[in-house]
């Protein structure tokens, strides 16, 4: 007697159109879902723009670099800490000075930018403490700030700084 194997393959299943349309449609549906949380979240976290009327001040651009130039040549000393005196209240403190020693009499302004968030901004006028140190309570909190300092003598603007610091 003769013995035969009859060996039997498992039925192929078979992609029809039904599945590949689904197939296509879930995965552009991914796609799209993924893009727009993203999209949502590029927009409502960050606003876009460094400065406000980028413009007319990109046009006054020369009138920036001739007072860098005259605040260089004025060689003033400025020295900015800033003192965490609670859980939230920090005291921003700046020292002025040139070769004649303190400077008296300016208006100080500070602004604490967050690099990212427009909406964490803190800005502060600072007064005359002692003799060319100007402070003022501040509350903000933690993480890498922009700190601009802009010291101004009756409306004209005699000093401006800007400088990464981490507030801890």
């Amino acid at each position: 007697m003769s013995q035969t194997n009859l060996m039997r393959a498992a039925p192929q299943r078979r992609l029809g159109g039904r599945q590949v349309l689904l197939l296509l449609i879930s995965f552009f549906g991914v796609v799209a879902a993924v893009d727009a949380a993203m999209i949502y979240f590029a927009v409502s976290t960050f606003r876009g723009e460094e400065t406000s009327r980028a413009y007319e001040k990109g046009l006054a651009y020369n009138l920036d670099i001739a007072g860098a130039h005259a605040q260089s040549a004025r060689g003033w000393k400025v020295e900015a800490t800033i003192l965490r005196r609670g859980a939230w209240e920090n005291l921003v403190s700046v020292t002025l000075r040139d070769d004649d020693g303190a400077l008296i009499g300016l208006k100080l302004a500070a602004e604490i930018r967050a690099p990212v968030d427009g909406r964490k901004d803190v800005a502060v006028d600072l007064a005359e403490a002692a003799p060319g140190r100007y402070e003022a309570p501040i509350v903000i909190d933690s993480g890498w700030r922009d700190l601009v300092l802009i010291a101004t003598r009756d409306g004209r603007e005699m000093f401006r700084s800007k400088s990464r610091i981490r507030i801890d």
